[in-house]
């Protein structure tokens, strides 16, 4: 397995291929799965055991996290919300950008 780094930087690549044919869907889970590699490189770090493969549960686990700042939490957040019935999110926002700022923020 490549560096949390190479891998984050693989799935920004994904996210922005997708998002290039038009595949917005693939593009958000590109980009969850890139903040959920930095997530976990996060609690590594820390010292904390991560004893689950999910993005989706890291990133819930970051939105919880009392030490963090409120945008990485809202970040988190947005980054775990649900899409409705016709794959669109409830709110407008860019998963890919806020995906890559939570990253720069984690891994700093």
């Amino acid at each position: 397995m490549d560096d949390p780094q190479s891998e984050i930087q693989k799935e920004f690549e994904r996210a922005e291929a997708a998002r290039a044919r038009g595949n917005e869907g693939q593009a958000r889970v590109c980009a969850r799965r890139a903040a959920g590699i930095a997530a976990r490189e996060y609690f590594t770090r820390r010292g904390e055991k991560v004893r689950t493969p999910s993005a989706y549960d890291l990133l819930s686990l970051l939105a919880e996290d009392p030490s963090l700042s409120d945008q990485v939490h809202q970040s988190a957040r947005y980054l775990t919300l649900r899409v409705n019935e016709e794959f669109k999110l409830p709110v407008s926002v860019d998963l890919v950008a806020i995906a890559r700022t939570l990253c720069d923020e984690l891994l700093k």
